[in-house]
């Protein structure tokens, strides 16, 4: 796998929240940081790494485009700024946040433009997020496979989005698993806390589990260094075939994430 398993997503957080949950959690171990230029927090990201005295290699920073700057003119000046935002030469990982088909963009082109990004040496790896299996066989095609380190989508065991992660799997691509509690409606779920009943965990550390079981790297969120902590432990979760089969039967189809415009015909 080219993305790390288990990394902290800065989603929804701003200013001096989104400093704290980064200088929290790499406290505690993480070394793997999610944002996106949308998000608004990129420089609250560097200043809280640069705080940490964390040095850089030890991090895997991943940052994504916004549909604003996909002109080809726009996507590595956006990309510069991102850089200097997080205080750094270079990401290690840079998606295109969402393909947005009715905004008339050129996926081909666009992937083009980011392997310049790559090849320039503003970011070690590329790839995409929230794109269908139609869209990824674009950007296959259009850079080939072997550029596309992952698609990062909206996975939980309410959206299981089998078809496509098997589709990802068969063409090498990693599987980041956004939203992998669904927004913590997952957490009263009563199959997932009779699991973690049996495993002394709680219903986030299995949905958790289920996701790295799957192979899928995860990126969960958190303000608190106690649940920041809890979901690292995630990692020690073994669960039985069993256990993984009463979670398949949740899938529900229950997307939280569907931006007009932005959003594709999902599979």
């Amino acid at each position: 796998m080219i993305v790390p398993q288990f990394g902290v997503g800065t989603f929804r957080l701003s200013g001096q929240t989104v400093i704290d949950s980064i200088k929290n959690a790499l406290s505690v171990g993480y070394r793997a940081i999610d944002t996106a230029q949308i998000y608004g927090n990129e420089a609250e990201v560097g200043q809280a790494i640069a705080e940490s005295k964390i040095v850089r290699e030890e991090l895997f920073l991943t940052t994504k485009i916004w549909a604003d700057h996909y002109a080809p003119d726009k996507l590595i000046p956006s990309l510069k700024e991102s850089l200097s935002k997080l205080r750094t030469d270079a990401v290690d990982l840079t998606l295109i946040h969402w393909p947005a088909p009715q905004m008339g963009f050129n996926i081909s082109e666009l992937m083009q433009t980011l392997l310049e990004a790559k090849t320039q040496g503003l970011t070690q790896h590329i790839g995409i997020s929230n794109f269908n299996i139609a869209l990824t066989q674009q950007a296959i095609d259009s850079i080939g496979a072997e550029h596309v380190a992952t698609n990062q989508i909206e996975l939980s065991p309410y959206l299981q989005n089998a078809k496509l992660a098997e589709f990802l799997k068969a063409q090498n691509i990693d599987v980041t698993s956004y939203m992998t509690l669904a927004y913590g409606k997952v957490l009263n779920d009563p199959v997932l806390n009779d699991i973690a009943q049996h495993h002394q965990a709680s219903a986030a550390q299995i949905a958790l589990a289920w996701a790295l079981q799957k192979g899928y790297s995860v990126i969960p969120s958190s303000t608190k260094i106690a649940h920041l902590k809890a979901n690292l432990r995630a990692q020690d979760i073994q669960l039985s075939d069993e256990e993984m089969q009463a979670i398949a039967s949740l899938e529900r189809n229950g997307r939280e994430v569907n931006p007009e415009k932005l959003a594709p015909e999902w599979d």
